[in-house]
């Protein structure tokens, strides 16, 4: 495996961290109001995402410009692992071992996020739920790090505020799924703190307050260790 490597930093310039399956840009959010200066890369056009994009494929783009980046964080398409996709018999590709070996070749820190059903492809990763950050949504999602990153389990609240049933309207008292071809878009721009969205962006979405958790320790990294890019 490839160590990250200390590199003379330019300290007047926001560190750059690369979103590879970058989608509508819920994680790219977050580590921009981490302090990240963000590009995002998606094999499909993304005109809602907020920040600087490449359309090109991920793991392509990550073996020939990864290194040129502080901070690498990977969203490998879920549809693989989701039990929707297997109950409905659909075929899609896995690419979570190709992205991890394309991170891993870049020497810097990264993160790679996936869903539950990805559980057993994934080392060690951290979990992170909507309580955690004040954010009114159950939405497990999973991050395996690398390059030096590490992220401790933070505390998980007990789910005590019950769910809306999939696609129904919220009562008040619950929280909402926000998946599917779930109702109350407005809603759940709202609670997920993801106010450009559609629904489609929604539903597949990392909730910002996530991986603004995640970019404050990448900060820390490498501030602490001088890893980074030149200018």
């Amino acid at each position: 495996m490839t160590q990250p490597t200390p590199i003379r930093r330019d300290h007047t310039r926001r560190p750059r961290l690369l979103d590879l399956f970058c989608c509508q840009g819920g994680a790219a959010k977050g580590y921009a109001d981490a302090g990240f200066d963000v590009t995002g890369v998606d094999i499909h056009p993304q005109a809602r995402y907020p920040f600087t994009f490449v359309q090109a494929e991920a793991v392509a783009y990550v073996l020939e410009h990864g290194a040129q980046f502080d901070v690498i964080h990977a969203s490998p398409p879920c549809q693989h692992d989701s039990d929707c996709q297997r109950l409905q018999g659909r075929d899609h590709p896995d690419l979570i071992a190709p992205t991890r070996t394309a991170l891993q070749a870049t020497g810097r820190p990264w993160v790679l996020e996936n869903v539950r059903g990805a559980l057993p492809k994934l080392d060690r990763p951290v979990m992170l739920c909507g309580p955690m950050f004040g954010v009114e949504t159950y939405r497990h999602r999973y991050f395996e790090t690398g390059g030096g990153l590490a992220l401790n389990q933070p505390h998980h609240p007990p789910h005590l505020v019950p769910q809306a049933k999939m696609g129904r309207p919220i009562p008040p008292g619950h929280y909402g799924q926000f998946v599917g071809n779930f109702s109350g878009v407005d809603l759940a721009r709202q609670v997920m703190g993801v106010p450009w969205m559609n629904r489609d962006g929604i539903r597949e979405c990392i909730p910002p307050a996530y991986t603004h958790h995640i970019g404050t320790a990448a900060l820390d990294l490498v501030a602490a260790t001088g890893l980074g890019v030149a200018a």
